[in-house]
């Protein structure tokens, strides 16, 4: 058999080609418009309460054959009355021994059924939860029953757990951003409210012993500050009857403390010096409407526009086009009675006033000129998006149903989410950006102020302003 040669072969080729050209020529067909963006919808759940008063709910989620079983309990931040960090100290204790099983009993427990025990402390709400196979829902809530309501608090755990703490405050305190954390906490809410003191003094923490996390167990833990969450896939019969055996003879205990915080009103600008520091860390802050008022839709959406997303304003001109920082960031924090905006970001030393310039400029910019009805949509549907994805596991389903719980919103408030996103406008968002105002700011730098201060004085916003220096949190 004669070999073919690849020359005999172009004419052919050069044929199909030619008769090919037109179909690749033709202009391609626009995309379908995109759907309008539907509601998201909770499956059906139950809630209900126990005798005690601590309430359950109970809500099948997902495909996965796992199950997510997360107790909050309202004992966070709030509740410190002058101990700073006792929410987290008695947090990390519990899992140190509970029911008769010790720490690596606990953890071995656990591990059998697929998971862990995971705990942390917020401003509110202390969390003890684990993520297991579906089978052993049963036996995970009673691990975590016993951790909760049969706490051991060993002493011989005790020393272990405060050196830790000591070595973690410690590497904290010697960070600007955590520095600046501090006292913008200090600065906003004041030290008469817990929030103003989010974390003890080397000297305050090492004063603490085991009665102070066994005195803050005793005073705020009990059945009527307790939510029980079970989200994923699970036998409802055997769960019920297990959050029966597990719960049932706990303590109704305390009601849930209700304590508004009230930030400072007026323009605050506090410095920390920080000599010869590479980088200039910065936190700015203003109080907002409260979460599920009329004005927070809006808050959503600006926040993101202007300074929270990686597409914003603020983000694309300081690290895209000036190279000023590498990560910007805000958001909107929500606590009972309370909202607030934070914008932080770590500016190169030389370029904070640079820096400082741009965020007033984009901030008039958008308080001055609405936003296109194109960079709002796409806004809408970003923040939109992110509810979504950010409740696609029962993990975080949990946490948006507690969170709702913690900030008294209804039920609706879930499901409206994405409605009340996108039907936000451009001038709703221009006039949450006029609600940033010079006299409500809280601006909070830590850096070497030799060369920092003198860039702050040159910027019309801060040429009068009272610039107070205080010392680093120790």
């Amino acid at each position: 058999m004669r070999p073919i040669l690849a020359s005999a072969l172009l004419p052919a080729a050069a044929a199909v080609a030619a008769t090919s050209m037109p179909l690749y020529a033709q202009e391609a067909p626009p995309p379908p418009p995109i759907a309008p963006l539907k509601p998201f919808q909770l499956p059906r759940s139950e809630t209900y309460a126990l005798p005690n008063g601590m309430k359950v709910t109970l809500l099948p989620y997902g495909t996965t054959p796992k199950v997510t079983v997360d107790l909050r309990v309202f004992a966070g931040t709030l509740n410190e009355a002058g101990t700073p960090w006792a929410a987290q100290m008695t947090a990390e204790m519990l899992k140190e021994g509970a029911g008769g099983l010790t720490s690596d009993q606990i953890a071995d427990r656990a591990a059998d059924m697929g998971g862990r025990i995971t705990v942390g402390a917020g401003a509110q709400m202390t969390s003890i939860s684990t993520d297991v196979l579906s089978e052993k829902a049963a036996e995970a809530v009673a691990l975590i029953g016993a951790i909760a309501t049969r706490p051991t608090f060993p002493a011989a755990e005790w020393a272990r757990v405060k050196a830790n703490d000591a070595r973690s405050l410690a590497v904290s305190l010697a960070q600007a951003p955590v520095q600046a954390n501090v006292v913008l906490a200090r600065t906003y809410y004041g030290d008469a409210h817990p929030y103003g003191t989010p974390m003890p003094t080397a000297a305050q923490l090492d004063g603490y012993g085991l009665d102070t996390v066994r005195s803050f167990y005793a005073a705020n833990y009990g059945a009527r500050r307790a939510h029980l969450y079970v989200a994923g896939r699970f036998d409802p019969v055997t769960v019920k009857a297990a959050v029966a055996r597990a719960f049932g003879g706990w303590a109704s205990g305390p009601e849930r403390l209700s304590r508004p915080a009230e930030p400072k009103p007026g323009m605050q600008v506090v410095l920390v010096d920080r000599p010869d520091a590479p980088q200039t860390t910065i936190r700015i802050a203003y109080p907002q409407s409260l979460a599920g008022s009329a004005g927070e839709p809006a808050q959503r959406v600006g926040d993101s526009l202007y300074s929270g997303s990686f597409s914003s304003r603020l983000t694309r001109n300081l690290r895209e086009d000036k190279g000023y920082t590498y990560s910007p960031y805000s958001r909107v924090g929500y606590n009972p009675g309370d909202a607030r905006y934070v914008w932080s970001a770590d500016i190169t030393t030389a370029q904070t006033g640079a820096a400082m310039r741009e965020v007033f400029d984009e901030l008039r910019r958008l308080q001055t000129t609405a936003p296109d009805a194109e960079e709002t949509e796409g806004q809408k549907t970003y923040v939109s998006g992110i509810f979504v994805f950010r409740n696609a596991t029962p993990q975080s389903v949990v946490g948006t149903l507690a969170s709702a719980e913690n900030l008294g919103l209804p039920d609706s408030w879930i499901s409206g989410y994405i409605p009340t996103t996108q039907a936000v406008t451009a001038g709703q968002v221009q006039d949450w950006a006029k609600g940033l105002r010079a006299d409500r700011m809280t601006l909070i730098l830590v850096g070497d102020l030799k060369t920092v201060v003198p860039q702050l004085k040159a910027l019309p916003e801060l040429a009068n302003a009272d610039l107070r220096t205080v010392p680093a949190p120790q």
